[in-house]
């Protein structure tokens, strides 16, 4: 699959990166022309054309993530319809500002555009009230980074490309267990997320399995805090030789300003995924040392990942961060799930009201199958299971010379 996806890149290139539109493609400069109802469409005459509705914060507090999330999806749609095959996508990316009201409504406009495959959403609390929606209306959805269990609880419909987070907090107090970096371990959180709080919980349960000793649990109530001093003053009077941050790179990038300029406190700090991208905001010197579980590296040398990471570059002048690799293998494996529906022109061609949940039906058929895996920039051979939980292995990074080095 690796090499497949190299394949389909390197013919992108030849082809051009752009897709071709009879709306508004903006794949080059981070917008979308869903703001006036156009999209990112496919000009390939004759191929069946599906339509792929985004959800995502463009705008408030968690704008970075959807909007890494918007690009990565739209290089990938860019580069499957450069292909010029028998299938070809259609993006609009709707803003939903992090909010769950707001996300519903992206969504209802997403309807009236004959969506046929929702992407997203970026974060879990419109995640959770969107799959709702799409459950009672039979839309397939494929969230990349909304990780709590309560997107997928009771819905067959939707699926995950990142890990869910109590997985995720297990997973990282086996690692710090069998790699001996602590006994002693202080978590700081966010109560007032259910991301970083499902992490926590899942890291601080599991811990005493492994013989670590959480010596202090440390909270804030929103990533709008900015001062961490009295949490890592706690854990420096307990003896916490490792702080583990299920965090967002924003406040963490705050936290470890503080520990070491205010508190002259140096403990080894591990952080999630959602701390990916930190190295964007911080000096070198803050940053080293500190260890992720990420799912990807963009440092990484692999030519998949080198090749995407170059042209995320070139559009957008930044280094993609996780949130972006996901988007990108959300639309790859949507892709890749449509390629094995056999009838699928058949449904194409089917009335809007109707086509949706027939290619619902067969999408979750495709992506629960024991025959189904796929391998892109943040994993090989991921499987789903019939809860839309993503199986894949996890990386740990840590940061050295401004930059990831894997484990």
């Amino acid at each position: 699959m690796k090499k497949f996806l190299a394949m389909l890149m390197a013919a992108a290139m030849v082809f051009g990166a752009a897709a071709c539109s009879s709306g508004n493609n903006t794949g080059n400069n981070g917008g979308n022309a869903g703001n006036d109802g156009g999209s990112g469409d496919a000009g390939n005459d004759g191929a069946i054309v599906i339509r792929i509705g985004g959800i995502g914060p463009r705008t408030g507090d968690t704008a970075m993530y959807g909007l890494a999330t918007e690009r990565g999806a739209q290089i990938a749609v860019d580069e499957i319809n450069a292909l010029g095959g028998d299938i070809q996508l259609e993006y609009r990316f709707e803003d939903d500002t992090g909010v769950a009201e707001t996300a519903v409504s992206a969504y209802n406009t997403l309807k009236d555009w004959d969506v046929d495959v929702i992407y997203g959403c970026t974060t879990t609390a419109p995640c959770v009230s969107v799959a709702a929606e799409t459950y009672a209306d039979r839309y397939f959805q494929l969230t990349p980074s909304a990780s709590s269990t309560d997107v997928t609880a009771d819905k067959d419909n939707v699926f995950q490309m990142c890990f869910t987070d109590p997985g995720q907090g297990v997973t990282a107090a086996d690692y710090v267990a069998e790699n001996g970096l602590a006994t002693k371990v202080g978590v700081i959180y966010n109560n007032g997320d259910a991301y970083s709080t499902g992490i926590a919980q899942g890291f601080i349960a599991h811990a005493p399995e492994v013989g670590l000793e959480v010596v202090t649990e440390q909270t804030f109530p929103d990533d709008s805090n900015t001062d961490f001093t009295v949490q890592l003053t706690a854990c420096r009077d307990a003896g916490a030789e490792l702080v583990f941050m299920p965090i967002y790179y924003t406040p963490a990038a705050l936290i470890l300003n503080q520990a070491k300029n205010q508190l002259n406190y140096s403990p080894l700090f591990f952080g999630g995924d959602g701390m990916d991208g930190i190295l964007g905001v911080v000096d070198e010197s803050l940053a080293k040392g500190l260890m992720l579980l990420t799912p990807f590296n963009a440092s990484s040398t692999e030519e998949a990942t080198a090749n995407f990471v170059a042209k995320y570059e070139a559009d957008y002048g930044e280094t993609p961060n996780q949130f972006a690799a996901d988007g990108y293998d959300c639309v790859y494996a949507i892709y890749q799930a449509l390629q094995q529906i056999d009838n699928l022109a058949e449904i194409a061609a089917m009335d809007p009201a109707e086509r949706h949940t027939a290619l619902c039906d067969a999408l979750v058929s495709v992506f629960t199958s024991p025959d189904f895996s796929f391998s892109g920039i943040t994993g090989s051979g991921m499987t789903w299971g019939t809860n839309g939980e993503v199986t894949k292995d996890p990386m740990v990074v840590v940061v050295e010379g401004g930059a990831y080095v894997t484990q």
